[in-house]
């Protein structure tokens, strides 16, 4: 399958230029000013339109095995074609968690077989992500996991947490922390403040965050690992991680687009998509992460894509889970509220769904660049999205911009010359 992207402008090196892009054999095999053959198979007309680097997500959860009422690796993968995301990182919290060979091997089965997206694997570091003894990081490396994680729980000794660390970094794995202290966080449902209090819902503390953020650097800095803390969310997260960057710790952080959108407030009405773990904390928080986005104290932004079924979120606000989706709505609502704001330069905002994840983990380039996979999105920056049931891709609905429009719209992705998502 030959396909000529005519007129786009892509981003290459850094900067955004005017290019004809050839896709062949799986390749992107000529970038130039202008292309012009007799043969091809499919030539679209991309004047006016951007070509990105297919998007990567290094926090997702697909639910397969095990919650795939929810979500599976094939709904999964579809809506991440459909947001622009050509690879992605499956968290290992599945029924039953994947901390074996066994389990590594199904999830990439899986995604061989049934994807729109290319899927990276991520071990549990500890058994049954109980956090009690370490998993099976040796074999589970052998077959491909690029990173360790207990994501959604969080390994409470600190004791036991070191000798991962030191484990992990034996097979040169990053570990991948999900920063919870259970004893601070207890039953919490929202942030600690004066809206938990207004709502008469039980708080969690930002220290139960930034607790085990300056534990695990700690722990991290003593042994050399490679940490990695998910979903970042509070002011003095990020400064305890700048400080630590400062000092050449090998610590790198991520934050969702719900965190650089929304605040607790968002939570006034009850509604259940507005719970995430961590929970949206204040506008000081939430103007911290974004600007420590702009200037590389957080590294990438991972969706923290989190299904849950329609009955699940529809409980009263204490009965129901944490965590929405993320996949379909990241680019656009970033776009929308951070970029075209002014907040965000678009370019920062492609670095960090690219190839800012990329170096976290090592994985594959994914750059616009000749003999590359043609891994890439084309999106529309003047068009726009609805968000409705109809439309969304998921299995789960679990979205706080549902219904809402914004600006941009993602016309085609394709994985590895192969188209995975077209607009209608």
């Amino acid at each position: 399958m030959t396909t000529l992207i005519k007129n786009g402008i892509a981003y290459i090196n850094n900067r955004f230029s005017r290019k004809d892009i050839l896709l062949k054999n799986g390749k992107i095999q000529r970038i130039a000013q202008t292309i012009n053959l007799d043969k091809v198979d499919q030539i679209i007309d991309t004047s006016g339109k951007y070509v990105f680097p297919g998007f990567v997500d290094i926090h997702t959860h697909l639910r397969d095995p095990g919650q795939t009422y929810k979500e599976d690796i094939a709904s999964g993968t579809r809506a991440a074609a459909h947001g622009g995301f050509t690879t992605l990182c499956a968290m290992p919290n599945t029924e039953p968690v994947v901390d074996n060979i066994a389990s590594v091997d199904y999830v990439q089965r899986r995604a061989k077989d049934l994807g729109s997206a290319r899927v990276f694997v991520i071990g549990a570091i500890t058994k049954k992500s109980e956090g009690l003894e370490i998993s099976e990081m040796a074999t589970m490396k052998s077959g491909g996991i690029v990173a360790v994680s207990d994501d959604g729980n969080c390994v409470q000794n600190a004791k036991l947490m070191l000798n991962c660390m030191r484990y992990a970094t034996n097979f040169g794995l990053p570990l991948i922390i999900h920063a919870e202290d259970y004893n601070l966080s207890g039953k919490g449902q929202i942030n600690g403040g004066k809206v938990a209090t207004k709502l008469g819902l039980t708080g969690i503390s930002p220290l139960a965050e930034e607790v085990i953020v300056a534990r695990d650097i700690m722990l991290a800095e003593n042994c050399g690992a490679q940490l990695h803390i998910a979903h970042i969310s509070t002011a003095r997260s990020i400064e305890l991680i700048r400080e630590a960057k400062e000092r050449g710790v090998k610590v790198t952080c991520e934050v969702t687009p719900h965190h650089l959108l929304l605040t607790e407030e968002a939570c006034l009405n009850f509604d259940t998509n507005t719970k995430m773990k961590p929970p949206l904390r204040t506008e000081k928080d939430r103007q911290a992460c974004v600007k420590a986005l702009k200037e590389g104290i957080i590294d990438c932004i991972a969706t923290d894509h989190a299904p849950h079924a329609d009955f699940e979120k529809a409980r009263e606000f204490d009965q129901a889970p944490f965590g929405i989706i993320g996949l379909e709505i990241a680019f656009p609502v970033l776009y929308h509220y951070l970029v075209k704001q002014g907040y965000l330069s678009l370019e920062r905002l492609v670095e960090a769904l690219t190839s800012a994840p990329v170096k976290i983990l090592n994985l594959p380039e994914s750059a616009l660049k000749t003999g590359n996979p043609a891994d890439l999105t084309i999106i529309d920056l003047g068009a726009e999205t609805i968000f409705t049931p109809e439309s969304i891709l998921s299995k789960s609905k679990n979205t706080p911009w549902l219904n809402q429009k914004v600006s941009s719209k993602v016309l085609y992705t394709f994985l590895e010359g192969r188209q995975t998502w077209k607009a209608e």
